[in-house]
């Protein structure tokens, strides 16, 4: 036998009466669900149901339409004083309209700016993550996608993708400036932000700082535009600049996505800054393995050193080493490849996928007591990345976190795996059928 339907209508009675003030917005949810152990509890306490201030906020702020919730919220109840059943709206991008969880625990999301490339994502990703590179360089300054140099600024690019998206996606930005700006000047650009996408929709981006800092970023921006510190010299107060910024933009209620995660062993200390969202970017750690694997490869089968000095090239292009340790020799080069490759369990079934930093991220949430805290998995490339994360995604040992995690890259990255040969052909077939050919 079927389970026994209840809903918040249910308690409605010739003793139960919906707050006349609240009775518009009220019967957007009497049909929200309960159980037969919830309505029997609230059926004998409950005398009056309303609706939160929040909840008419909500509805008033987004315009929606009569009788619905929209999405990115989650319909909660609350029994007051004096029987007083009130529904709230919380936020929760795991949510479609009318309070119905969205198809999949994994949730996705799409790195990008661009107006013209947003829109067809718009009803299928739970967050749109823009940081100043996406902004200006791959759309304002980009003529090819910012067509007619419609759009000018920042601003009206961010107006424009709040207008899209729709309440139920949370946007990510990130300030233009970490560094130069004292906290009430991060707070009155937050606050432009707040006003522009709303409180519930706002998550402020907050990058690791790791060796760069408010005096040595200016290094970044002019002649070879290379630190002269290694990313390993930190100072303490500069290696922590992004976790108290983020900590303090959470203590004044934001919501903040913490981001530059490439190593797993940054993910413990990052929780420490209390993040709503936590990033794991793969690219680039899993292609620079792919490098310094084939280069160890061909030394290996060659004995040229050659290939250990692309290695040091390659080091010295991507920071592991200092424009001041270019010389540095080949026999320590080839020693930090082999460690940082067998770190990475770049030849076991850990790492072969180039996951194994997402991996290890899981089982820190696992372990951790930020139970409201989500997963980015970014930066993707290849014909494998994002398979091999769908395959990890239903492994065992991660199917109580999966609900925790939000799959993130390029629209067209994204749209590329919605295909495969096969669509092809049987298209092909169907539409000679129904042009008439046998």
């Amino acid at each position: 036998m079927k389970k026994i339907s209840c809903t918040l209508g249910s308690l409605l009675n010739d003793h139960v009466s919906l707050i006349n003030n609240d009775i518009s917005y009220t019967n957007r949810v009497l049909n929200f669900n309960l159980s037969l152990e919830q309505y029997d509890q609230l059926s004998k306490y409950v005398k009056t149901i309303g609706v939160t201030h929040r909840f008419t906020d909500v509805i008033n702020r987004f315009k929606t339409p009569a009788n619905e919730t929209p999405p990115g919220f989650r319909v909660e109840c609350g029994l007051e004083a004096n029987g007083v059943l009130k529904a709230d709206l919380v936020r929760d991008i795991a949510y479609d309209k009318n309070g119905k969880r969205r198809p999949t625990n994994v949730l996705f999301s799409a790195d990008s700016a661009n107006p013209y490339e947003i829109l067809p994502v718009s009803k299928i990703v739970a967050n749109l993550t823009c940081n100043p590179g996406i902004i200006y360089d791959l759309f304002i300054n980009n003529p090819k996608a910012n067509i007619g140099n419609q759009y000018k600024t920042r601003d009206e690019v961010m107006e424009e993708i709040g207008r899209i998206m729709g309440p139920g996606t949370d946007i990510s930005v990130e300030l233009n400036d970490p560094f130069g700006k004292s906290e009430t000047e991060i707070i009155e650009e937050v606050e432009k932000f707040k006003e522009m996408l709303s409180e519930y929709r706002l998550v402020i981006k907050v990058p690791h700082t790791g060796p760069v800092t408010k005096d040595n970023v200016s290094q970044l921006l002019t002649g070879n535009k290379k630190l002269a510190r290694s990313y390993q010299e930190v100072t303490t107060e500069g290696a922590f600049w992004g976790h108290n910024m983020a900590l303090m933009l959470k203590e004044k209620g934001y919501r903040v996505n913490f981001t530059l995660m490439f190593e797993p062993y940054q993910t413990a200390l990052a929780m420490q800054a209390k993040p709503y969202f936590i990033n794991c970017f793969i690219r680039q750690r899993a292609m620079q393995s792919g490098i310094m694997d084939q280069c160890l490869k061909q030394y290996q089968a060659t004995h040229n050193p050659k290939y250990i000095e692309n290695i040091r090239e390659m080091f010295l292009d991507k920071d592991y080493l200092t424009m001041d340790q270019a010389q540095t020799d080949l026999l320590t080069i080839k020693k930090m490849a082999e460690e940082m490759l067998s770190y990475r369990h770049y030849h076991d079934v850990e790492g072969s996928d180039g996951l194994d930093s997402v991996r290890h991220t899981l089982r820190v949430f696992k372990n951790s007591n930020l139970d409201e805290s989500k997963l980015i998995i970014c930066s993707m490339e290849g014909e494998f990345n994002y398979p091999d994360i769908d395959k990890l995604l239903v492994e065992k040992e991660f199917e109580d976190l999966v609900h925790r995690v939000i799959v993130t890259a390029e629209p067209k990255y994204l749209a590329r795996f919605t295909s495969c040969n096969h669509v092809v052909s049987y298209q092909r077939r169907f539409m000679n059928a129904a042009n008439g050919e046998k």
